[in-house]
């Protein structure tokens, strides 16, 4: 794939077009039984054949139900081990049923079985990678379960000791892809200066360079790193990670001979000069990358876990409660995590 800004090129498949060889089925969870992931695995339930066969992880009588309220139906046979069927059903008891838009904590554990399930046929390699709908952090919690998000239970379950966050998308404006990963993840903005370390900088960024080489095709990336504070910390009058912290890491990871800029005010780095000579941004927290990507691309973006013993994928929105059932659902963004899944699963295979 080729930078930030620059015309998207490269592995990454149009979503339908052609077979991709010697690939497993890629798994789809949907997520939140009433959030609009029932809605998203009825719609891709009725598409032309994928590149890959794909597999949804579900009920049948959810499924059936969902597509009944938006006037479909939904036949697919149920999987079998060595299907060739474009997209068959793995079918999990539902405990709850369920209401769109209508939480309930009782199938909090029909969620996290099924992404259980879904991780490990991945890691047996019984499917290629990962694709997973959105779920809903708090009704998982209300359930007793403590439940950070899908980044943080993944690389638990696969005994994963540093993942990194990030977010990829076409942007409106270009149909350039643009990505952006992040030193951390799911914190208060409170705790986030504590969480920012040289070592954890070093790992995170030693992740980002590694998976833009193995999993997207690029021999020398070049990452775009913003910093903490404000002006980038105005040469120490504005904060003292970037001195202190920050630039020693780039530092050593320059040494190494990793492509990486100086420590970038945030509010001034997502600009075609910098962009278009780029393949990511590493932003130090959440809401200083994201927004910035998900304006340029919603609808149009995946989110992936780099790090991972496995290809995750995800759509980059949440479970969209007001929508379930009402088929006003944009499938845009799980098209984007297919293709990504499958170009990712495929660079794997060639590495």
């Amino acid at each position: 794939m080729t930078g930030c800004a620059k015309p998207a090129t490269g592995p990454i498949l149009k979503f339908g077009l052609r077979i991709a060889e010697a690939l497993n089925p890629l798994i789809f969870t949907p997520g939140e039984p009433a959030g609009i992931g029932p809605d998203l695995a009825v719609w891709l339930a009725r598409q032309p054949s994928s590149a890959v066969p794909i597999v949804i992880l579900s009920n049948r009588h959810l499924l059936e139900g969902r597509a009944a309220r938006l006037g479909q139906t939904f036949l697919v046979p149920d999987y079998a081990p060595g299907t060739t069927a474009p997209v068959s059903l793995i079918d999990l008891p539902l405990p709850v049923a369920a209401q769109p838009g209508k939480l309930d904590s009782g199938n909090a554990s029909f969620v996290l079985d099924g992404l259980t399930r879904a991780t490990l046929g991945c890691r047996s390699g019984e499917f290629s990678a990962l694709i997973t709908g959105p779920v809903h952090k708090g009704i998982i919690n209300a359930a007793g379960i403590r439940f950070t998000g899908h980044t943080e239970f993944l690389a638990e379950l696969t005994g994963t000791p540093q993942v990194v966050m990030m977010l990829a998308g076409r942007m409106h404006s270009n149909n350039a892809w643009l990505r952006v990963a992040l030193a951390t993840t799911h914190l208060p903005l409170r705790a986030v200066a504590d969480a920012i370390t040289v070592e954890g900088l070093t790992t995170a960024l030693t992740i980002l360079d590694a998976a833009l080489r193995r999993d997207f095709g690029l021999s020398n990336p070049h990452i775009l790193v913003a910093g903490l504070n404000p002006h980038a910390g105005e040469e120490g009058h504005l904060g003292h990670e970037e001195a202190e912290i920050i630039s020693p890491a780039l530092d050593r990871l320059r040494r190494q001979g990793m492509n990486l800029s100086v420590p970038l005010p945030a509010d001034t780095l997502f600009q075609p000069k910098y962009l278009d000579r780029a393949d990511a941004v590493f932003a130090m927290y959440h809401d200083q990358g994201l927004p910035v990507l998900k304006h340029a691309t919603f609808g149009r973006g995946v989110n992936i876990t780099l790090g991972l013993p496995i290809v995750r994928t995800s759509v980059d929105h949440g479970t969209a409660l007001d929508l379930a059932g009402t088929g006003q659902a944009n499938p845009g963004s799980l098209a984007i995590a297919i293709e990504a899944a499958i170009a990712m699963a495929q660079a794997r295979q060639t590495a």
